[in-house]
């Protein structure tokens, strides 16, 4: 729980840095994404904040908070899932390098990994040669956890 507080804590003060501003409604669905171990859609958290926090939240609130939390880089949107989960680097004040992200199609719990230092222009470089452009440098691998994989034996 202590780091959870430290993690939010963090966050409004990166905002407050910024400029903008982490309210009450930002911050429940921030705190939603924090404690859920797996992705959450938009109407998944509108669900989540009228059970846990008796607080309705119309989904198209909930997905401008998204794309601001998004904007700060406290969320990542997951492609292959349209699914949205906390970044794990909220608390840290690195540059934060290519998101790589594990998914379970299972039970679509996410781990945020690092594989790595390659830089978004090595990246770009690469699409590039293969004849492509690069529109998103995030990485999403479709896997099974350990756990959904020992249930079928």
């Amino acid at each position: 729980m202590i780091r959870f507080r430290e993690k939010i804590g963090h966050a409004e003060r990166k905002c407050n840095q910024k400029g903008v501003r982490l309210t009450a409604k930002r911050k429940m669905v921030l705190s939603g994404l924090l404690v859920s171990e797996k992705a959450m859609s938009a109407y998944e958290i509108v669900d989540l904040c009228k059970t846990k926090f008796n607080e309705v939240i119309p989904p198209m609130s909930v997905y401008r908070i998204l794309d601001f939390l998004q904007e700060q880089e406290f969320v990542h949107k997951l492609n292959l899932a349209n699914k949205f989960v906390a970044c794990c680097h909220i608390d840290c004040d690195h540059k934060h390098e290519i998101s790589k992200f594990l998914i379970c199609e299972k039970c679509l719990r996410v781990k945020e990994i690092n594989l790595g230092k390659i830089t978004k222009e090595e990246l770009r470089q690469d699409v590039e040669s293969a004849g492509f452009q690069l529109v998103s440098p995030q990485l999403e691998i479709n896997c099974v956890c350990d756990s959904c994989l020992s249930k079928k034996l």
